[in-house]
């Protein structure tokens, strides 16, 4: 058993399920102590429990206080999809995650390190850049709400738009936090076996899903992306910032090279220019 995070004081935002609940298994067996953070209760071996629900400030910031400090680690992976409301999965995915992140930020000194989860829904940020810098520059949640508001046309469900952001967060601070010793990335998983895809399987349908290629012929289980979210987090990616991995078992490579057909980041979600779907 590996002892890569022996000492160290890691925080785990979702938990409860899916790719962080098998996160938080693989940081304690690894030597970490866990700080998990969930709206709901987990059964991940986790130090201390947090509950937190990142929809709200108030909650938001009691959940900073509670985990205290010192942080060697965040995994931001808390999130939401399905048919709600596209301001909430925004206030979720980035104003809430950016929330907790800056609360947490003093308490993390030279060698920390922050991995977020983005999504192969955020494939055309790109694209999409001029439309996120909007919600890249709200100061705070209200803001972030008030944008949506705003920007109900061409925001879509409002996850694709989320995970965008998450990506332009990660990279726009490498820089500045580098300059602190924290390194920062985030992982964008193709498809996998969580409560996110059955949301995603409600809210797009069937057919949507069925269509995403997959090269390995079938989607991620949980615990391969906790795999890659350990590992940026770890001291064996000590030069690695402000990247994306997207571990989506080779779909974007595909794309790239015109193997393949271009399918996320669509149906009910802002239109990439170029008019891919």
């Amino acid at each position: 058993m590996s002892a890569a995070y022996a000492g160290r004081r890691v925080v785990v935002t979702g938990c409860a399920s899916g790719i962080g609940e098998r996160l938080a298994h693989l940081l304690h067996e690894r030597g970490a102590e866990v700080i998990g953070v969930d709206i709901s209760a987990t059964t991940a071996p986790v130090a201390r429990f947090v509950t937190a629900d990142l929809s709200d400030s108030a909650s938001t910031r009691a959940a900073a206080e509670a985990i205290g400090g010192p942080v060697d680690a965040l995994f931001n992976v808390a999130g939401l999809s399905g048919a709600i409301d596209p301001a909430l999965v925004v206030g979720v995915n980035f104003a809430g995650t950016r929330e907790l992140t800056e609360l947490l930020l003093p308490r993390m000194t030279a060698g920390a390190a922050i991995v977020t989860t983005a999504s192969i829904a955020a494939s055309h940020y790109l694209e999409r850049r001029d439309l996120v810098a909007g919600l890249l520059a709200t100061r705070d949640r209200d803001e972030a709400t008030r944008w949506c508001r705003e920007h109900s046309a061409d925001i879509g469900t409002g996850y694709s738009v989320s995970k965008d952001a998450v990506v332009w967060y990660t990279m726009t601070h490498a820089v500045p936090l580098a300059a602190r010793g924290i390194r920062i990335n985030c992982v964008a998983p193709g498809l996998t076996a969580t409560p996110i895809l059955e949301a995603s399987r409600a809210s797009r349908g069937e057919a949507f899903l069925d269509a995403i290629p997959k090269p390995l012929g079938r989607v991620a289980a949980p615990g391969e992306q906790a795999a890659v979210h350990a590992f940026l987090g770890s001291d064996d990616a000590a030069y690695v910032s402000g990247q994306v991995i997207w571990a989506d078992g080779g779909y974007l490579a595909g794309v790239a090279t015109g193997q393949l057909p271009h399918r996320t980041g669509s149906l009910g979600d802002p239109a990439p220019t170029g008019g891919q779907p």
